[in-house]
């Protein structure tokens, strides 16, 4: 089943690298009393993620946190490595916060998953952007296939 707005978001959780190394990141501690904006990306340092999707929520974090927004984040289906390395080569410093869901998992779990086989890519995220309030999905953001329209940082801006 797809995730859609006005459903709880799934439990789960992610990995993300810090200073102190390795951390989960429990999906109801990220979303719990708070308003987040989750990106996804099919991958990490891809040509349309890495050009096009990620660098506009980092040029945009202050006009999105001023509307109410407590964390940006974007996932991928890539280990928490590959996102640290990425989110360090976009420079997001501690704008986006960036999370590994290296299995797929919570991508499963959202029902968001495409295959990407035909790239040598394997079951990856669709592109999204959903935003959360308070554990609850108030806007569910999915691309067609090839597009970047509604997941970008200004339609999500415009929403909020």
């Amino acid at each position: 089943m797809t995730i859609k707005a006005g459903d709880r978001m799934p439990s789960g959780s992610f990995k993300t690298l810090t200073a102190e190394g390795m951390k989960d990141v429990k999906t109801d501690d990220l979303f719990a009393g708070k308003t987040v904006v989750l990106v996804a990306v099919p991958g990490a340092f891809t040509p349309t993620c890495d050009a096009r999707h990620l660098p506009p929520y980092v040029e945009h974090a202050a006009a999105i946190k001023a509307k109410g927004v407590d964390t940006i984040a974007c996932m991928s289906v890539n280990d928490a490595f590959v996102m640290n390395a990425w989110g360090k080569a976009s420079n997001v410093g501690d704008k986006v916060l960036m999370l590994g869901d290296g299995n797929g998992d919570y991508a499963r779990a959202l029902g968001l998953v495409m295959d990407g086989r035909g790239f040598g890519m394997g079951e990856r995220s669709q592109r999204f952007a959903i935003i959360v309030k308070d554990g609850v999905a108030t806007h569910v953001n999915v691309e067609a296939p090839g597009k970047l329209e509604v997941s970008t940082a200004e339609h999500v801006l415009s929403q909020l």
